[in-house]
């Protein structure tokens, strides 16, 4: 074993499982293998850092596949994930199940159409959830047609009913919330969807940042929103029905300029014309 391994708890997998299937109808054994490898992925992009982060997945039956509580998600093995039930409750498994399940169990009751759940912190993503900033800002092309908004869920403590009720309101309009002071969640239809999501917010937070720092994020008009919107069916993107608050901030309509014909101009009439032979 490793001392890396030694130290985060955990057996290192001997099984080499980097490669990760579309689709969420899969063996027990299957599940188990991808949300290791999705761990690892997690803390090779540096998304998560000793035990941080958490993943599910929802089995067939009512059941769900969590990471325990206590292990770096980046060295589990297979054997150190956790089946519960839909009330949390533990099936299977030696090990606690994440501390955070609430919230995944959430999503799952909210979200029927769900089947994956990620939980980590990316600096960037996080340091706006930090700073109480939601991603809401029309500079990505690929950002609006994929995710639209990445809202600000308020402030609730990981461990406790506070952070399922924050994201409670978010959840059935969003498919990644910003968690305030906190970090990230993602999810989708299967493990690889949710992951993608992840990463996406991560990209989306690092563009922003880099605009602010040049001094100047050039958004999109509302008529190249409303084109990209348009155009989510051509890329197969499904989105759930947005609230009433999702706001995505695009460019500022140029004011009109007033018509010179006939000889008007801004800030004159026919009487202040010096040409005028009344004066």
């Amino acid at each position: 074993m490793s001392p890396q391994a030694r130290r985060a708890g955990c057996e290192f997998p001997s099984m080499k499982c980097d490669l990760i299937s579309p689709g969420n109808k899969k063996s027990l054994a299957l599940h188990r293998r991808e949300i290791c490898a999705v761990g690892r992925w997690l803390l090779e992009h540096g998304y998560i850092v000793s035990t941080e982060g958490n993943i599910s997945v929802r089995l067939s039956g009512d059941r769900v596949l969590t990471s325990p509580a206590g292990c770096s998600k980046g060295w589990m093995s297979p054997s150190h994930l956790v089946v519960t039930d839909l009330e949390g409750r533990r099936i299977s498994g030696n090990h606690t199940p994440s501390s955070e399940l609430a919230m995944h169990l959430l999503i799952y009751r909210l979200r029927p159409e769900v089947n994956a759940v990620c939980h980590a912190h990316p600096v960037v993503a996080t340091g706006f959830a930090a700073a109480a900033e939601p991603l809401n800002k029309a500079i990505l092309c690929e950002m609006v047609v994929a995710l639209g908004t990445v809202p600000l869920a308020r402030y609730g403590t990981p461990g406790t009913p506070e952070l399922a009720a924050a994201l409670e309101p978010l959840v059935p309009h969003y498919d990644a919330i910003l968690m305030s002071n906190h970090g990230v969640v993602t999810y989708g239809t299967d493990l690889l969807s949710a992951f993608h999501r992840m990463e996406l917010v991560e990209h989306y937070a690092h563009v922003s940042l880099v605009a602010a720092m040049l001094g100047k994020q050039s958004l999109l008009s509302s008529g190249d929103v409303e084109k990209l919107l348009a155009a989510r069916p051509r890329y197969g993107v499904t989105v759930p029905e947005p609230d009433d608050t999702d706001v995505l901030v695009v460019a500022s309509e140029p004011e009109p300029a007033l018509s010179r014909q006939g000889g008007h101009s801004r800030g004159h009439d026919q009487d202040d014309d010096p040409e005028d032979p009344k004066r």
